[in-house]
């Protein structure tokens, strides 16, 4: 009983969600609550089991370092200046935020990299009267490609680095950084012909741009330096989180705590929280309590049993059918709680025999980071880009996102299964 109700309230929820007719944050809470009702399972199990207060957690406290920092006309001013430094061209500004999306994502993490670039591009694309759309797309896309590149670029990586010691920062570099770097060209190579025509700014928007004092925008006060200095060494924390055996939300928060206190005389607390998107956070946990279900009824668990069953443990067919349905189920439910389930069923792979599972690990990483790139739900950067567009009245459509997430996620997928095939699974086909 608990699977059919668990299914149903989820089918119903995620239609409200694609249609958008109602707040999603309001949708994924009801689907939670009804799930409460229903006794799929109890309050204690959502609050402690299936919700991530860690993810929660983080995404509060850059957040608030990022309200904090923007109240300084820090995010405009370099807003300002990376669209003069291209002219304002909104082709070179286009591929200018992928790369910087993408090699944030890799060093820091895609959530931290988008809460960082968005504010930036949403103020640049209204300067110079651009559409929002295409930039927050290769946002969005950028975000999870380069996220696959390294153990700490994406959530679902940091899970099964964690769960396979042998499994470094490098090892992750080596194996999954090349079909990143590939999945990259590629998007640039797609996405500037589909917006060639709708990206043009007018010489007035530019020449007004050209000549804007972009230093005008800084707030000069000590808030400005301990804005930076605080968020410097945040960042300098996320890149060094392994070495000082420290979690990630643990340094975001503490960074979010030490510049409320430091700027607490200057900009009162009550405005930096009215200033933190809720309603992201709120559809994160309404989200979660959703997927929950999906767990607690044991369905994801049964769907990643029936792949192995459904390869009669071949061990190359699992590897690719591992990779397919972690990309397809990703774009559905968000890649985090999906990967969860998954290492466990990898691990008891040893049982069938399978004592090398490397590449099986490989195909679980790409399929779950490059398959979040299907819906506005797929993956937290997703959500996160999503929140922020609409607090900014840039809302995005879960239909048009699909329109060109799921292409993508297919030719994504074509990709990595060729990228698996060719370097690891042809010597066990022979």
């Amino acid at each position: 009983m608990d699977v059919i109700l668990a299914g149903i309230i989820f089918v119903i929820s995620y239609i409200f969600i694609m249609t958008e007719k109602i707040n999603r944050a309001v949708v994924a809470l009801a689907g939670g609550a009804l799930l409460l009702l229903t006794g799929v399972y109890s309050v204690n199990e959502m609050f402690t089991d299936y919700i991530d207060w860690n993810t929660i957690a983080l995404l509060f406290s850059m957040m608030v370092l990022i309200s904090i920092t923007e109240k300084t006309g820090l995010f405009s001013f370099i807003a300002v200046r990376f669209a003069q430094k291209v002219r304002g061209s909104p082709i070179p500004l286009l591929i200018g935020v992928s790369i910087l999306t993408a090699l944030g994502s890799a060093l820091l993490d895609n959530v931290t990299t988008v809460l960082i670039l968005v504010p930036i591009m949403l103020k640049i694309t209204k300067q110079l009267k651009l559409p929002a759309f295409p930039y927050l797309l290769v946002i969005i896309f950028s975000s999870n490609i380069g996220g696959t590149a390294t153990l700490i670029g994406d959530p679902p990586n940091i899970m099964i680095g964690q769960a396979v010691d042998h499994l470094t920062f490098l090892s992750f570099v080596n194996h999954l950084a090349p079909v990143a770097v590939i999945m990259f060209l590629l998007l640039v190579v797609i996405i500037l012909p589909l917006f060639r025509r709708t990206l043009r700014s007018s010489g007035s928007n530019i020449e007004g741009l050209m000549k804007t004092d972009a230093s005008a925008y800084l707030v000069r006060t000590p808030m400005l330096y301990q804005s930076i200095a605080v968020l410097t060494m945040t960042l300098v924390g996320f890149l060094l989180h392994a070495f000082l055996h420290m979690d990630l939300t643990i340094i975001a928060l503490s960074g979010a705590i030490l510049l409320l206190l430091l700027t607490e005389k200057e900009l009162d607390t009550e405005q930096v929280f009215s200033r933190v998107e809720w309603v992201t956070l709120f559809f994160f946990i309404g989200l979660f309590a959703l997927v929950g279900g999906l767990e607690s009824a044991g369905i994801i668990d049964h769907l990643a049993r029936a792949i192995v069953l459904s390869t009669d443990g071949d061990f190359a067919a699992t590897a690719i059918l591992i990779l397919w349905v972690s990309g397809l189920f990703s774009g559905i439910v968000d890649n985090i709680p999906f990967v969860a389930a998954m290492i466990p069923v990898v691990e008891e792979l040893q049982a069938y025999g399978m004592t090398y599972l490397d590449p099986i690990w490989w195909s679980l990483a790409l399929g779950a980071c490059l398959g979040g790139n299907a819906t506005l739900i797929g993956a937290s950067a997703n959500v996160v880009v999503a929140g922020l567009a609409e607090g900014a009245n840039e809302k995005l459509s879960f239909i048009r996102f699909m329109v060109y997430g799921i292409p993508f996620v297919i030719l994504s997928l074509v990709v990595a299964t060729i990228y698996v095939y060719l370097r690891y699974l042809l010597p066990y086909t022979g």
